[in-house]
Protein backbone atom coordinates (compact mmCIF):
# COMPACT_ATOMS: atom_id res chain seq x y z
CA UNK A 1 0.00 0.00 0.00
CA UNK A 2 1.49 3.33 -0.81
CA UNK A 3 1.84 6.14 1.47
CA UNK A 4 0.17 8.95 -1.01
CA UNK A 5 -2.96 7.97 -2.81
CA UNK A 6 -2.74 11.20 -5.04
CA UNK A 7 0.61 12.79 -5.05
CA UNK A 8 -0.28 16.13 -7.45
CA UNK A 9 2.86 18.32 -8.49
CA UNK A 10 3.17 21.79 -10.08
CA UNK A 11 -0.35 20.69 -12.42
CA UNK A 12 -1.53 23.02 -14.72
CA UNK A 13 -4.50 23.58 -16.62
CA UNK A 14 -5.17 26.35 -19.47
CA UNK A 15 -7.86 26.32 -22.03
CA UNK A 16 -7.26 27.69 -25.12
CA UNK A 17 -9.12 30.41 -26.24
CA UNK A 18 -10.85 31.09 -29.44
CA UNK A 19 -11.48 34.17 -31.61
CA UNK A 20 -14.55 35.92 -29.22
CA UNK A 21 -12.72 34.29 -25.90
CA UNK A 22 -9.48 34.39 -23.99
CA UNK A 23 -7.36 32.06 -22.89
CA UNK A 24 -8.06 30.54 -19.25
CA UNK A 25 -5.93 29.10 -16.56
CA UNK A 26 -7.77 26.79 -14.90
CA UNK A 27 -5.39 25.97 -12.55
CA UNK A 28 -2.19 27.33 -11.97
CA UNK A 29 0.37 25.17 -10.21
CA UNK A 30 -1.16 22.59 -7.94
CA UNK A 31 0.56 20.85 -5.47
CA UNK A 32 -1.42 18.31 -3.48
CA UNK A 33 -0.66 14.74 -1.38
CA UNK A 34 -4.24 13.06 -0.41
CA UNK A 35 -2.80 10.39 2.04
CA UNK A 36 -3.73 6.65 1.19
CA UNK A 37 -6.57 5.18 3.49
CA UNK A 38 -8.30 8.99 4.29
CA UNK A 39 -11.58 10.59 3.66
CA UNK A 40 -10.39 13.71 1.72
CA UNK A 41 -12.53 16.82 1.07
CA UNK A 42 -11.84 18.71 -2.00
CA UNK A 43 -13.76 22.05 -2.01
CA UNK A 44 -13.62 25.64 -4.06
CA UNK A 45 -16.41 27.88 -5.43
CA UNK A 46 -17.61 28.72 -8.44
CA UNK A 47 -14.76 28.73 -11.07
CA UNK A 48 -12.00 27.50 -8.71
CA UNK A 49 -10.74 25.12 -10.84
CA UNK A 50 -12.50 21.81 -8.69
CA UNK A 51 -14.33 20.19 -11.43
CA UNK A 52 -11.19 20.50 -13.56
CA UNK A 53 -8.43 18.70 -11.39
CA UNK A 54 -11.26 16.09 -10.68
CA UNK A 55 -11.57 15.56 -14.71
CA UNK A 56 -7.52 15.48 -15.12
CA UNK A 57 -7.54 12.47 -12.12
CA UNK A 58 -10.28 10.59 -14.40
CA UNK A 59 -8.32 10.69 -17.29
CA UNK A 60 -11.31 13.55 -18.78
CA UNK A 61 -8.81 16.41 -19.19
CA UNK A 62 -5.56 16.85 -20.40
CA UNK A 63 -3.18 18.96 -18.23
CA UNK A 64 -0.96 21.06 -19.57
CA UNK A 65 1.96 21.13 -17.54
CA UNK A 66 2.96 18.95 -14.41
CA UNK A 67 3.09 15.20 -12.37
CA UNK A 68 -0.09 13.67 -11.28
CA UNK A 69 0.48 10.34 -9.78
CA UNK A 70 -2.52 7.81 -8.60
CA UNK A 71 -1.76 5.12 -6.10
CA UNK A 72 2.08 5.63 -7.28
CA UNK A 73 1.35 5.25 -10.59
CA UNK A 74 2.76 8.68 -13.00
CA UNK A 75 -0.31 9.24 -15.19
CA UNK A 76 2.07 9.93 -18.06
CA UNK A 77 4.11 6.77 -17.59
CA UNK A 78 1.48 4.23 -16.70
CA UNK A 79 -1.81 5.62 -18.12
CA UNK A 80 -3.64 2.34 -18.01
CA UNK A 81 -2.88 1.50 -13.94
CA UNK A 82 -3.44 4.79 -13.09
CA UNK A 83 -6.86 5.16 -14.58
CA UNK A 84 -7.48 1.83 -12.77
CA UNK A 85 -6.61 2.38 -9.77
CA UNK A 86 -9.62 5.81 -9.38
CA UNK A 87 -12.84 5.03 -9.72
CA UNK A 88 -15.34 8.47 -10.33
CA UNK A 89 -18.73 8.61 -9.35
CA UNK A 90 -19.81 12.02 -11.48
CA UNK A 91 -22.19 14.40 -10.52
CA UNK A 92 -24.32 14.35 -14.31
CA UNK A 93 -26.36 11.29 -14.76
CA UNK A 94 -24.70 10.24 -17.61
CA UNK A 95 -26.79 6.69 -18.26
CA UNK A 96 -27.98 4.62 -21.28
CA UNK A 97 -31.60 4.75 -20.71
CA UNK A 98 -31.83 1.02 -21.99
CA UNK A 99 -29.35 -0.58 -19.67
CA UNK A 100 -31.11 -2.85 -17.04
CA UNK A 101 -28.60 -1.86 -13.65
CA UNK A 102 -26.68 -5.37 -14.13
CA UNK A 103 -25.82 -4.99 -17.26
CA UNK A 104 -24.83 -1.45 -17.09
CA UNK A 105 -22.10 -2.85 -14.21
CA UNK A 106 -21.40 -5.57 -16.39
CA UNK A 107 -20.29 -3.21 -19.25
CA UNK A 108 -18.24 -1.09 -17.29
CA UNK A 109 -16.81 -4.06 -15.86
CA UNK A 110 -15.83 -5.30 -19.17
CA UNK A 111 -14.32 -2.00 -20.17
CA UNK A 112 -11.99 -2.62 -17.54
CA UNK A 113 -11.16 -6.27 -18.82
CA UNK A 114 -12.57 -7.97 -15.65
CA UNK A 115 -13.51 -11.69 -16.34
CA UNK A 116 -17.03 -12.49 -15.58
CA UNK A 117 -15.58 -14.96 -13.37
CA UNK A 118 -14.36 -12.29 -11.41
CA UNK A 119 -16.90 -9.52 -11.43
CA UNK A 120 -18.93 -8.45 -8.18
CA UNK A 121 -21.91 -7.56 -9.87
CA UNK A 122 -23.96 -9.33 -7.25
CA UNK A 123 -22.49 -8.14 -4.80
CA UNK A 124 -22.73 -4.17 -5.66
CA UNK A 125 -26.07 -4.36 -6.50
CA UNK A 126 -27.00 -5.65 -3.18
CA UNK A 127 -24.51 -2.72 -1.40
CA UNK A 128 -26.36 -0.10 -3.74
CA UNK A 129 -29.79 -1.40 -3.07
CA UNK A 130 -30.75 -2.13 -6.17
CA UNK A 131 -31.10 -5.81 -6.37
CA UNK A 132 -34.75 -5.59 -6.87
CA UNK A 133 -34.30 -3.54 -10.01
CA UNK A 134 -31.26 -5.11 -11.39
CA UNK A 135 -32.89 -6.34 -14.39
CA UNK A 136 -35.36 -2.94 -15.05
CA UNK A 137 -34.42 -0.19 -17.38
CA UNK A 138 -32.31 2.46 -16.42
CA UNK A 139 -34.93 4.91 -17.60
CA UNK A 140 -37.52 3.53 -14.72
CA UNK A 141 -35.35 4.20 -12.26
CA UNK A 142 -35.96 7.40 -9.66
CA UNK A 143 -33.10 9.95 -9.77
CA UNK A 144 -31.95 8.82 -6.05
CA UNK A 145 -31.70 4.81 -7.82
CA UNK A 146 -29.95 6.25 -10.90
CA UNK A 147 -27.08 7.90 -8.53
CA UNK A 148 -26.94 4.88 -6.49
CA UNK A 149 -25.81 3.08 -10.03
CA UNK A 150 -23.24 6.12 -10.76
CA UNK A 151 -21.78 4.68 -7.42
CA UNK A 152 -21.80 1.38 -8.25
CA UNK A 153 -20.39 1.72 -11.56
CA UNK A 154 -17.82 3.41 -10.01
CA UNK A 155 -16.87 0.75 -7.65
CA UNK A 156 -16.99 -2.49 -10.55
CA UNK A 157 -13.05 -2.39 -11.07
CA UNK A 158 -12.46 -2.42 -7.06
CA UNK A 159 -10.18 1.28 -7.19
CA UNK A 160 -8.30 1.84 -4.65
CA UNK A 161 -9.00 5.67 -5.21
CA UNK A 162 -12.65 6.81 -5.43
CA UNK A 163 -13.74 10.35 -6.36
CA UNK A 164 -17.50 11.19 -5.12
CA UNK A 165 -18.56 14.43 -7.14
CA UNK A 166 -21.23 15.92 -5.25
CA UNK A 167 -22.30 12.20 -4.57
CA UNK A 168 -25.42 13.29 -2.49
CA UNK A 169 -26.62 16.78 -4.77
CA UNK A 170 -30.99 16.24 -4.57
CA UNK A 171 -31.27 13.22 -2.76
CA UNK A 172 -33.27 12.78 -0.06
CA UNK A 173 -32.38 12.02 3.22
CA UNK A 174 -32.54 8.33 3.30
CA UNK A 175 -30.44 8.02 0.65
CA UNK A 176 -27.65 10.05 1.79
CA UNK A 177 -27.27 7.95 4.97
CA UNK A 178 -27.11 4.79 2.80
CA UNK A 179 -24.36 6.48 0.47
CA UNK A 180 -22.52 7.67 3.78
CA UNK A 181 -23.01 4.18 5.28
CA UNK A 182 -21.73 2.26 2.32
CA UNK A 183 -18.62 4.98 2.20
CA UNK A 184 -17.65 4.06 5.71
CA UNK A 185 -17.76 0.42 4.97
CA UNK A 186 -15.99 0.90 2.17
CA UNK A 187 -13.09 2.98 4.06
CA UNK A 188 -13.22 1.11 6.81
CA UNK A 189 -13.24 -2.86 5.28
CA UNK A 190 -11.55 -1.75 2.30
CA UNK A 191 -8.75 0.95 2.84
CA UNK A 192 -10.46 2.90 0.00
CA UNK A 193 -9.82 5.98 -0.33
CA UNK A 194 -12.27 8.19 -0.68
CA UNK A 195 -12.13 12.21 -2.14
CA UNK A 196 -15.26 13.92 -2.07
CA UNK A 197 -16.41 17.05 -2.97
CA UNK A 198 -19.95 19.03 -2.12
CA UNK A 199 -21.73 22.13 -1.24
CA UNK A 200 -22.88 20.14 1.56
CA UNK A 201 -20.17 21.78 4.38
CA UNK A 202 -21.36 20.26 7.43
CA UNK A 203 -21.24 16.52 5.17
CA UNK A 204 -17.44 17.40 4.77
CA UNK A 205 -17.17 18.58 8.22
CA UNK A 206 -18.45 15.52 9.59
CA UNK A 207 -16.86 13.03 6.89
CA UNK A 208 -13.53 14.30 6.15
CA UNK A 209 -10.13 13.53 8.32
CA UNK A 210 -8.46 16.22 5.85
CA UNK A 211 -9.53 18.95 3.05
CA UNK A 212 -8.51 21.24 0.64
CA UNK A 213 -10.08 24.38 -0.33
CA UNK A 214 -8.98 25.21 -4.01
CA UNK A 215 -10.31 28.91 -5.35
CA UNK A 216 -8.61 30.69 -8.44
CA UNK A 217 -7.16 27.55 -9.81
CA UNK A 218 -4.06 27.27 -6.68
CA UNK A 219 -4.92 25.42 -3.44
CA UNK A 220 -5.56 28.24 -1.12
CA UNK A 221 -5.70 25.79 2.53
CA UNK A 222 -4.71 22.24 2.75
CA UNK A 223 -4.77 20.70 6.71
CA UNK A 224 -7.08 18.77 8.71
CA UNK A 225 -10.41 18.83 9.68
CA UNK A 226 -10.18 20.15 12.90
CA UNK A 227 -6.95 22.54 12.44
CA UNK A 228 -8.84 24.22 9.97
CA UNK A 229 -11.84 24.58 12.39
CA UNK A 230 -9.48 25.95 14.82
CA UNK A 231 -8.46 28.64 12.42
CA UNK A 232 -11.41 31.06 13.63
CA UNK A 233 -11.00 32.82 16.61
CA UNK A 234 -13.84 33.47 16.75
CA UNK A 235 -16.99 32.03 19.29
CA UNK A 236 -20.35 32.34 20.37
CA UNK A 237 -21.98 32.36 23.82
CA UNK A 238 -25.70 32.07 23.38
CA UNK A 239 -27.37 32.98 26.47
CA UNK A 240 -30.85 32.17 27.54
CA UNK A 241 -32.65 34.95 30.05
CA UNK A 242 -35.28 33.70 32.76
CA UNK A 243 -37.17 36.29 31.70
CA UNK A 244 -37.34 38.85 28.60
CA UNK A 245 -34.31 40.91 27.96
CA UNK A 246 -32.19 43.35 26.07
CA UNK A 247 -28.52 43.15 25.30
CA UNK A 248 -26.34 44.71 27.77
CA UNK A 249 -23.52 46.91 27.25
CA UNK A 250 -20.90 45.60 25.66
CA UNK A 251 -17.36 46.37 24.58
CA UNK A 252 -16.82 46.81 20.64
CA UNK A 253 -15.42 43.64 20.30
CA UNK A 254 -18.20 41.69 21.47
CA UNK A 255 -21.19 41.54 18.54
CA UNK A 256 -24.24 41.02 20.85
CA UNK A 257 -27.65 39.79 19.06
CA UNK A 258 -31.62 39.07 20.10
CA UNK A 259 -32.45 35.89 18.36
CA UNK A 260 -36.18 34.96 17.23
CA UNK A 261 -36.16 32.71 20.45
CA UNK A 262 -35.74 35.40 22.65
CA UNK A 263 -31.66 33.80 23.21
CA UNK A 264 -29.35 36.57 23.38
CA UNK A 265 -26.51 35.43 21.14
CA UNK A 266 -22.25 37.02 22.13
CA UNK A 267 -19.96 36.35 19.39
CA UNK A 268 -16.68 37.35 20.30
CA UNK A 269 -12.75 36.66 19.48
CA UNK A 270 -11.36 34.49 22.68
CA UNK A 271 -7.88 36.09 22.38
CA UNK A 272 -9.96 39.37 23.35
CA UNK A 273 -12.65 38.03 25.79
CA UNK A 274 -13.83 35.18 27.38
CA UNK A 275 -17.91 33.82 28.23
CA UNK A 276 -16.65 35.45 31.98
CA UNK A 277 -16.54 38.99 30.57
CA UNK A 278 -20.22 38.49 28.94
CA UNK A 279 -21.42 36.83 32.03
CA UNK A 280 -20.26 39.85 34.39
CA UNK A 281 -21.57 42.12 32.20
CA UNK A 282 -25.17 40.27 32.09
CA UNK A 283 -24.82 40.22 35.51
CA UNK A 284 -24.27 43.68 35.94
CA UNK A 285 -27.25 44.74 33.98
CA UNK A 286 -29.09 42.68 36.20
CA UNK A 287 -30.21 39.85 33.70
CA UNK A 288 -31.01 36.52 35.21
CA UNK A 289 -29.88 33.51 33.23
CA UNK A 290 -31.26 30.35 32.74
CA UNK A 291 -28.93 28.51 30.42
CA UNK A 292 -25.77 29.33 29.05
CA UNK A 293 -24.94 27.17 26.08
CA UNK A 294 -21.53 27.69 23.07
CA UNK A 295 -21.24 27.92 19.53
CA UNK A 296 -17.98 26.57 17.85
CA UNK A 297 -17.01 28.18 13.91
CA UNK A 298 -18.18 25.60 11.57
CA UNK A 299 -16.81 24.77 8.14
CA UNK A 300 -18.61 27.45 6.38
CA UNK A 301 -17.47 30.17 8.20
CA UNK A 302 -14.01 28.62 7.56
CA UNK A 303 -14.42 28.81 3.64
CA UNK A 304 -16.08 31.80 3.79
CA UNK A 305 -13.26 33.59 5.35
CA UNK A 306 -10.88 32.24 3.09
CA UNK A 307 -13.02 32.54 -0.20
CA UNK A 308 -15.51 35.59 0.65
CA UNK A 309 -19.41 34.98 -0.12
CA UNK A 310 -19.07 33.33 -3.38
CA UNK A 311 -20.93 29.96 -3.54
CA UNK A 312 -19.14 26.72 -3.53
CA UNK A 313 -19.71 24.55 -6.81
CA UNK A 314 -22.03 22.86 -7.76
Amino acid sequence: MTQNAIEIENLRKTYRGSRTQESKEALKGIDLTIPAGSIFGLLGPNGAGKSTLINILAGLVIKSAGTVRIWGFDQDRNPRQSRRAIGVMPQELNLDAFFTPRASLNVQAGLYGIARKDRKTDEILEMIGLTDKADAYARSLSGGMRRRLLLGKALVHSPQVLVLDEPTAGVDIELRQMLWANIRKLNAEEGTTIILTTHYLEEAEEMCDDIAIIDNGTVTVRDTTPNLLSRLDSKTLVVTPARSAQLPELPAYIAGSIRTDGSLAFTYRQSEASPEDILDALRAAGIAIADVTTEQPHLEDVFLSLTGSRAIQT
